[in-house]
């Protein structure tokens, strides 16, 4: 769907792992399973496509979600702004919606085979499924928007998607994180919305 252009950040790849550095040899990164998977490359521009804005700019994830530490490597991110990140060789997911962090006990190379073998299940990718198969197309450097949050028990009846730029995404999912983390388990909350 999305191959990355040539490397033009070669700084950064000195300070991933070896088998992330082999993976963006071969590309540079990219985006797959009709948006469902986004491994960012190295290089500067396009900003959404770049592991240096991720890791260092001013969204940085580390700057946006508290429980990633600056160290950890935000290499990728599945189609609802999900984050994965590599800490100590070890893929981590971070669930954006409510900053919870979870270790999927494998390494980038098993992580890459596990989305081969199936995206949709791996990545949990059903929302996306359902967006395409309502017509939706999800473009290079989008995440989908979900009203209400997958977080609140309301989604089960339904919930609204829809196509926004990625750095969007990932601010609102910052600040709605951050309200829902001072909120005691199972807490009602409002969500107001400003167009």
């Amino acid at each position: 769907m999305y191959v990355g252009p040539p490397i033009d950040d070669d700084e950064i790849l000195d300070r991933v792992t070896a088998a992330h550095r082999n993976l963006l040899m071969r590309t540079n990164g990219y985006v797959a399973y009709d948006g469902g998977l986004h491994v960012r490359g190295a290089c500067v521009a396009p900003a959404w496509h770049s592991l240096r804005a991720a890791w260092e700019g001013p969204d940085a994830i580390h700057r946006l979600f508290p429980v990633v530490a600056r160290e950890d490597i935000p290499f990728a991110q599945e189609a609802l702004g999900d984050q994965f990140l590599v800490r100590d060789e070890i893929v981590h997911r971070l669930h954006s919606e409510t900053g919870d962090l979870e270790s999927l006990d494998v390494d980038l190379v098993a992580f890459d085979r596990a989305c081969r073998e199936d995206p949709v299940e791996y990545l949990q990718l059903q929302p996306l499924v359902r967006f395409r198969a309502d017509g939706g197309e999800l473009e290079p450097g989008q995440l989908l928007s979900a009203y209400p949050p997958f977080c609140a028990v309301e989604s089960v009846a339904n919930v609204s998607l829809r196509a926004i730029p990625a750095i969007e995404r990932l601010r609102f999912l910052a600040e709605l994180s951050e309200q829902i983390r001072r909120l005691p388990r199972g807490a009602k909350f409002r969500i107001d919305v400003v167009e």
